[in-house]
């Protein structure tokens, strides 16, 4: 009877030993919230999601930006301005050195129109610094944000632009000991970025040409868009209305003047007009300055490679880079180059 007992016993300490391992109360055996990060079971469901992210450390700086819809200047913590713009700016299905990468990015942007670190408010931001559109950088408050993610990851996405804005807290680009001015970064690469003197007309050092053969996987790597010859001929006329085109004259007189290294197009006379790759392109709304000419039978074609300006960061191949293994701060030495990771 007394061994029965003792048996028992022994049973039901080993039963309240366990238990109290499992709920983590003995040293270090609880699960902390980076662990359930790393975990990939329960990656980026920590709850964290109205975290402050003003709340401690070193950066507690607030920025002015200008609400375009509502019309309106908004006092908001740098670091939450930063978390809205990687909403805004990149998916959240990317991996998340990439998403550090443009927390890093836009941190920057921010800091350069901030006259509080010598930087300009944006000329068109109403009085504020920056605006939430993309004139400076998109910024997505949580509540729209949310709103147009699927609703399984909203949660999931939120907590893990979070954490890459807080993983990155306070940390800028430098060039020559000096804040970097112009931050730039765009979705798709032709397979390699543009030289900002070749763009800008304007010597750079950290924008320079770089290879980002990661891009050509991206969805949107090429794309192509047709319009009629009256509608090109209108958009090319409201610019420039002394150009001299007509639908007689018009396939003998769209010419390529100057392509860059990688291969866009530099410069290109239309009609009697000369004017550079990037200002066609945003007349007539296409992807990229990569591009070729097709004259079909009742419309022209554009073949582009690529998605956006070309200068700087591209989000696609930073993707890339991230999905190979490349941390945050080797993609952003990558594609700015010469550059230092600095802290506010």
């Amino acid at each position: 009877m007394i061994k029965k007992i003792f048996m028992c016993l022994c049973i039901c300490l080993l039963f309240i030993f366990t238990v109290s391992i499992l709920v983590g109360g003995v040293g270090e055996g609880k699960l902390s919230i980076k662990s359930l990060i790393k975990d990939d079971v329960l990656k980026y469901d920590t709850k964290s999601s109205d975290l402050d992210l003003n709340s401690k450390g070193e950066n507690n700086s607030t920025i002015n930006v200008y609400i375009s819809g509502k019309k309106e200047i908004i006092n908001m913590g740098l670091e939450d301005y930063v978390r809205g713009v990687v909403c805004g700016e990149m998916e959240a299905e990317f991996n998340i050195e990439a998403l550090k990468a443009q927390a890093v990015a836009a941190r920057t942007f921010a800091v350069a129109h901030m006259e509080k670190f010598g930087g300009k408010k944006y000329k068109g931001a109403h009085g504020a610094d920056v605006t939430d559109n993309v004139e400076c950088q998109v910024y997505m408050d949580k509540e729209l944000r949310l709103s147009e993610w699927p609703s399984k990851f909203r949660e999931e996405y939120w907590n893990k632009v979070t954490e890459a804005v807080k993983e990155t807290r306070g940390e800028v680009l430098t060039y020559n000991d000096k804040l970097v001015m112009e931050p730039l970064y765009f979705a798709i690469s032709s397979g390699e970025t543009e030289d900002a003197s070749e763009v800008l007309n304007e010597n750079t050092g950290y924008l320079k040409s770089v290879e980002s053969k990661e891009d050509e996987k991206a969805p949107k790597y090429k794309t192509k868009m047709e319009i009629s010859y009256i509608k090109f001929i209108d958009k090319i006329s409201k610019e420039f209305p002394k150009n001299n085109l007509n639908l007689g004259n018009l396939k003998n007189n769209i010419q390529v003047i100057s392509k860059n290294k990688t291969g866009s197009i530099k410069s290109i006379k239309v009609g009697s007009t000369t004017m550079t790759g990037s200002r066609f392109r945003s007349i007539l709304g296409l992807n990229s300055t990569d591009f070729s000419v097709k004259y079909n039978a009742n419309s022209i074609e554009f073949d582009c490679i690529g998605y956006g300006h070309g200068l700087g960061m591209s989000q696609w191949g930073a993707k890339g880079m991230a999905d190979e293994g490349c941390k945050y701060t080797e993609i952003l030495k990558h594609y700015y180059t010469g550059i230092e990771i600095s802290k506010i």
